[in-house]
This record gives C-alpha cells, sequence and structure tokens, in this order.
C-alpha cells in the first residue's frame, strides 16, 4: 500500500511540473514564427524599395525644391496651384487662357531678392515712369486721392513695416500708407487717403476693410506684391490659415477679374517652392 501511495505522489508531482511548460512551449512558438514573418516582410520590403529605386533610375521624378528667384512661369504654376487648393475650385478654360505668365512680374534677378532690394526690383518693374508712379506728390487730373500704383500685401503689420523701411528711397516725397490694425484706426487711415498715395503696404484684413469703404481705390492700381517671407513658425501669406483665408477673400473679390483683364500683375516676393523636374540615372548616382 506504501508503495502504491508513493507512486501516484510521484506522478501528480511530475503532471504539476509538465502543466506549466506546456504554455511556455506554445508560446515560444509563436513569438519564433512572429520573428521568421518579420524577417521575411522585412526582406521583402528592403527588395520592393530595391525594386523602386531601380525603377525611379528610369522615370522622371516630380520633386519640390525652394527657388529663389522664380520665374513667371514657376510664379503662374504656384500661384494656380495656391488658388485653386484654397478655395476648391478648378479655374476654368476662359481664365486659364487670361490667366498667363503675363499675368506675373518677374524680377531681375541681378538685384538681391530681399527687402531691402525691393524699392530697385519696383523701379524696374515700372519701367522709364516709375519716378511719376511712386515718387511723384502732387495731386493731378489724372491721379484721384488714395490710388496707389503700388500694393504690398504682408503677413502681418510687422512685416509690412519693414518692406516699408526698405521702399524709403522712393517714399520721401509722397509717403506711403500704412494699411495694417496694429496701433492704427480705421478712421486714421481713411484720412490718410484722401492725399496722394503712391505705394501701399498693409494686411489682407485691413486693405479689403478699407476698399469698402471706398477709402482706397484701385483704379490705378498696377502692381500687388505678395510677400513670401516666412514667420517662425514657417507660416507666410498663404499657408497661415486665417490670413490666408483672409487674402483670397480680398483677392476674388477685388484683383482676379483685373488680372484677368491684364490690368494688373503679380509678384510672389521671396522664396516659393516648385516643381523641378528632375531625371535620375546611373550617373547622377
Amino acid at each position: 500500500m506504501g508503495s502504491g501511495k508513493e507512486k501516484k505522489k510521484q506522478q501528480q508531482h511530475q503532471k504539476k511540473k509538465r502543466f506549466p511548460l506546456q504554455p511556455k512551449k506554445v508560446v515560444n512558438n509563436k513569438r519564433k514564427k512572429e520573428k521568421v514573418k518579420k524577417t521575411r516582410s522585412s526582406s521583402n520590403n528592403g527588395e520592393s524599395i530595391e525594386n523602386a529605386k531601380s525603377k525611379i533610375k528610369v522615370k522622371d521624378t516630380k520633386l519640390n525644391d525652394i527657388v529663389r528667384f522664380p520665374t513667371a512661369a514657376q510664379q503662374l504654376e504656384f500661384f494656380h496651384e495656391q488658388y485653386q487648393s484654397a478655395n476648391r475650385i478648378q479655374l476654368s478654360s476662359l481664365e486659364l487662357d487670361s490667366f498667363t505668365e503675363t499675368c506675373m512680374l518677374e524680377l531681375n534677378p541681378d538685384h538681391a531678392q530681399i527687402s531691402s532690394a525691393l524699392a530697385d526690383h519696383m523701379k524696374v518693374a515700372f519701367g522709364p515712369s516709375w519716378k511719376e508712379s511712386l515718387c511723384e506728390k502732387e495731386i493731378d487730373e489724372k491721379i484721384d486721392p488714395g490710388q496707389p500704383a503700388l500694393l504690398v500685401i504682408s503677413l502681418s503689420a510687422l512685416r509690412s513695416l519693414d518692406l516699408l523701411r526698405e521702399l524709403r528711397p522712393l517714399t520721401s516725397e509722397c509717403r506711403a500708407a500704412k494699411l495694417f490694425s496694429k496701433h492704427m484706426k480705421i478712421e486714421e487711415q481713411a484720412s490718410a487717403l484722401k492725399n496722394r498715395v503712391n505705394i501701399a503696404s498693409g494686411t489682407p484684413s485691413r486693405i479689403k476693410k478699407l476698399i469698402d469703404v471706398e477709402a482706397l481705390g484701385l483704379s490705378r492700381l498696377a502692381v500687388i506684391v505678395l510677400d513670401m517671407k516666412t514667420d517662425t513658425k514657417g507660416y507666410s501669406l498663404l499657408t497661415l490659415p486665417q490670413v490666408r483665408d483672409e487674402f483670397w477673400d480680398l483677392y476674388r473679390n477685388y484683383f482676379h477679374q483685373r488680372v484677368l483683364e491684364g490690368a494688373l500683375r503679380i509678384c510672389l516676393y521671396d522664396e516659393i517652392p516648385v516643381n523641378i523636374k528632375k531625371e535620375k540615372s546611373n550617373q547622377d548616382e
């Protein structure tokens, strides 16, 4: 009898030892399978990446590049993309026929495209009549008060002031109009616009309000400079959500039709991203 009890105890003891070991073996098997799958998938991914690279070597690719002196064609393509994306519309064929490279102002690359050179760029843009258009102070029968020939639109009041400082060579006789809301009442700005104005600089929201109340006129406007300078967070006039929406509201209501008619040119000032076609080959690598 004693030997029978000892056998039963040994069998039970062996079962207890075997039982906890069984799930561990299953878990280890699963992990091994998962590792095998991962290694296979990673090797497959590596092969697919290499295949993709080999395909890229043959095909052309479009890459975004930052251009400091964009051509009229590059400005036009960028502006079309921004306009259609922000407004969620597609330009009609008639609009595209009218909205050509002649609507964009291509800057002279001989001048450094920084804010200190803005005055020189505008002299070239207005041609031989730049003094009469941008500098003279007297009001005559041809020029009504509050009708700028040049309008600079910026992301913020501080940036507008920076560009106005750099335009001082053109505004020593006829003062430029400051069209932003910071520390300035709209009534004060409307009063200042009762004089001759050749150059104005401001933000989209305040510019639109002054046009709405008929203090700011557009009949003489020939060039709008859109300041593409980014702020410390990387936002620009066309990417900062609220300011972007205010600009396109202003543009749709007061500028778009004049651009299509050829009465107004757009200048994208500073660096912009453009699509540049590059052909990758074995020689490139």
